[in-house]
């Protein structure tokens, strides 16, 4: 395993947002985490590279990477090793030269070759680079929110992540930008263990290995998609599935 909760809650000041987590991640499969919205998604994410703490949250509980507690491991370091997308991307204010090479420089690579070899190898994992190669001083802002997304997901490669999490990272998308970056995270599943949170059902079915289904900041109910959207034990399960194909 490479991630995995030991009795991991979290809150907000007084408010309980997640209850007694209890989960394995396998390396290099997609787990898809659906529920409705405020069922403690997005903030189950955010404990897991300490992103919460930039909110004003706290985790109580344990979470391990490679059985090593992260409270443990410097959080750069963490942060390195668990790499996060966000539902709007967030491009730096620069090139998208630039953008590719801004956290190997920030760790230390100094090399001008290798650092252009970094960008390109990153963007053509994106499948962004025959789109952009002809103009890589461009600014990123200039980029489409389907290309700008896909450029955040090959920056956030660049530093070798063992772990990707993805908030949403198609929710503004068209179809056709929608199905360039379940492509780009079927490619490389091979090299990542992904965890994506998406309320798109049809997005967890074709691209995720396993399925969590979360409820009032609990697991619910956790199996492959073929069980959980086929022949879910909990009623629950059940209710919210039928609720969302209507």
């Amino acid at each position: 395993m490479t991630v995995k909760t030991d009795n991991l809650s979290a809150n907000y000041g007084n408010k309980k947002v997640l209850k007694n987590i209890n989960i394995d991640f396998e390396k290099n499969k997609i787990t898809a985490i659906i529920g409705p919205s405020g069922c403690g998604k997005s903030t189950f994410l955010k404990t897991l590279n300490r992103t919460l703490e930039e909110y004003g949250g706290k985790a109580d509980g344990d979470i391990y990477l490679n059985n090593v507690n992260i409270m443990d491991i410097p959080i750069q370091e963490l942060r390195n090793k668990i790499g996060m997308v966000f539902q709007t991307p967030v491009v730096f204010p620069f090139s998208i030269y630039k953008n590719m090479t801004y956290a190997p420089i920030y760790y230390g690579e100094k090399n001008k070759e290798k650092l252009r070899e970094i960008a390109v190898k990153y963007l053509k994992k994106a499948g962004l680079y025959e789109e952009v190669k002809g103009d890589l001083s461009m600014q990123a802002s200039k980029l489409s929110g389907g290309q700008q997304q896909r450029l955040v997901i090959a920056r956030c490669l660049t530093v070798n992540p063992e772990v990707i999490l993805l908030d949403e990272p198609c929710s503004a998308l068209d179809i056709k930008n929608t199905a360039n970056i379940e492509k780009l995270l079927l490619d490389i599943k091979k090299e990542y263990t992904i965890i994506i949170v998406t309320h798109n059902l049809a997005q967890a079915k074709r691209i995720a290995d396993y399925v969590i289904y979360m409820e009032d900041g609990a697991i619910i109910e956790t199996g492959t998609p073929d069980e959980i959207f086929n022949s879910p034990v909990d009623s629950r399960t059940k209710e919210y599935i039928m609720y969302m194909k209507n």
